[in-house]
C-alpha cells in the first residue's frame, strides 16, 4: 500500500508547521521521519492518519494506493496508529486490550470469537509475548507494553502502519533492542510504515529511507548511506552524526583552511566568499609528520580510549576544537600523548556555502 502526500501545508494561527511536503512511501516500506523537536514530522503523521487535516489547498493530497483519501476518517483509511506512551487500557488484559479493536467493530462486520481469539494468540506469538495474554499492562516492563500497543494496532489489519516516536518513553537499552525486533518484524509482514523520531542511530538502523525534516520543510530524502554519506545541505550534515565545522574561504572551487585547501567541485563557478568545512571524526587520521597532502595542524588536549572508537580531543595552531575519532587498532599503533604536537589529514570532507543550494 503506497502512501501519497501531496502539496500539504498546515498552520496553526500563525505558526506554520508544515510547508508544501510533497512525499510518497512505496508498498512495504518502513520510511522514517526524522528531525528535531518543531521541525512537523509528527503533524505529517496526524494528516496522513487523519487525526489532523491540511490547510485548504486545491492541489493538496492524502492518497493511498493512488486512491484519494483526504476527505476520510481515520477509521475509513484503516491506519493502525501506535503512539509514545502505549495508551493500553490498564483494567484489561493483555489479550482484551488486543482484541480491543475487533471487539468493538460492528456485529456485521465483526470476526467470530474463535478468529478473534486465534488472530490475537498469533499476534502475540509474532510479537513475542506468546503466554502472555492473561497478564495486565501494570505487570509488564515498558518494551513489553509497547509491543503490545503494537499488537493491538495489527490486529484490525491496517492498511499502513503509523509509528510515532513508539519508543521515547523507554531507557536507551531497551530502545536499541527494540529498534532491532521492529526491523525484523517488518521484514516478516512488509506493511508500509511510518515512523517519527528525533533519535538519528533509530532511523539510521530500521528505515529503508529517511525523510529529514526541519522548519516546516522536507530537506533531504534518501537511503540511510545517502543522507548520511551525501547530505544534500548544511543542516542534514550537522543533524546526523558528529561533525567539526571549520569557516574557510572559497574561490576556484578550493576551500582554503590557511594553508590547506579542500576540493568544493560543486562551486567552481562562485566568485570568492565565505564557506564552511565538515568534516566527521570518524574520517580524520592523524600522523606525526607531514606526507605531502593538506592537513591540519593540531595538539592533543584530551584522549578518551574507552568504546569502539578512541577518541582524542586536539586545538589546532589558530585555536580551533578539533575531535578526531580512531579505530583502536590504529590508536594503539600510534600510541599518543597529551600535549603532543600532530598533523590532521582527512579522508573526506564536505563544503558549503550558507544560503546557496546547489
Amino acid at each position: 500500500m503506497s502512501i501519497e502526500v501531496k502539496h500539504v501545508s498546515k498552520t496553526f494561527g500563525s505558526y506554520q508547521a508544515l510547508r508544501d511536503i510533497n512525499l510518497r512511501v512505496n508498498d512495504g516500506e518502513l520510511v522514517a521521519l526524522l528531525g528535531p523537536s518543531g521541525s512537523g514530522k509528527t503533524t505529517l503523521l496526524r494528516i496522513i492518519a487523519g487525526l489532523e487535516h491540511a490547510d485548504p489547498h486545491h492541489e493538496s493530497e492524502i492518497a493511498f494506493h493512488d486512491e484519494t483519501v483526504t476527505d476520510r476518517s481515520v477509521r475509513q483509511r484503516q491506519v493502525g496508529f501506535v503512539f509514545q506512551h502505549y495508551a493500553l487500557f490498564r483494567h484489561m488484559s493483555v489479550f482484551e486490550n488486543v482484541a480491543f479493536g475487533l471487539n468493538v467493530r460492528p456485529r456485521a462486520t465483526r470476526p467470530s470469537r474463535s478468529d478473534i481469539r486465534d488472530r490475537v494468540n498469533y499476534l502475540l506469538k509474532l510479537v513475542q509475548l506468546d503466554g502472555f495474554g492473561g497478564r495486565y499492562p501494570s505487570q509488564l516492563s515498558g518494551g513489553q507494553r509497547q509491543r503490545v500497543a503494537l499488537a493491538r494496532a495489527l490486529a484490525v489489519e491496517p492498511r499502513v502502519l503509523l509509528l510515532d516516536e513508539p519508543f521515547g518513553a523507554l531507557d536507551a537499552k531497551v530502545r536499541q533492542g527494540l529498534r532491532a525486533w521492529l526491523r525484523r518484524l517488518h521484514d516478516e509482514i512488509h506493511l508500509t510504515s511510518i515512523l517519527v523520531t528525533h533519535d538519528q542511530e533509530e532511523a539510521l538502523e530500521v528505515a529503508d529511507r529517511i525523510v529529514v525534516m526541519n522548519q516546516a520543510k522536507i530537506e533531504q530524502v534518501g537511503t540511510p548511506e545517502e543522507v548520511f554519506h551525501h547530505p544534500a545541505s548544511q543542516f542534514v550534515m550537522e543533524f546526523l552524526g558528529q561533525v567539526n565545522v571549520f569557516h574557510c574561504r572559497l574561490r576556484d572551487g578550493q576551500a582554503y583552511l590557511g594553508d590547506a585547501a579542500v576540493s568544493a567541485p560543486h562551486y567552481t563557478k562562485l566568485t570568492e566568499r565565505d564557506a564552511l568545512v565538515y568534516m566527521r571524526p570518524h574520517e580524520l587520521d592523524i600522523e606525526r609528520q607531514r606526507n605531502g597532502v593538506p592537513s591540519l595542524s593540531a595538539r592533543v588536549q584530551r584522549i578518551n580510549p574507552a568504546g569502539s572508537f578512541a577518541k582524542i580531543n586536539l586545538t589546532t595552531s589558530d585555536g580551533k576544537d578539533l575531535q578526531v575519532d580512531l579505530s583502536q587498532e590504529r590508536f594503539r599503533e600510534l600510541m599518543l600523548s597529551v600535549g603532543e604536537d600532530v598533523h590532521v589529514f582527512w579522508r573526506q570532507a564536505r563544503v558549503f556555502v550558507p544560503d546557496y543550494t546547489i
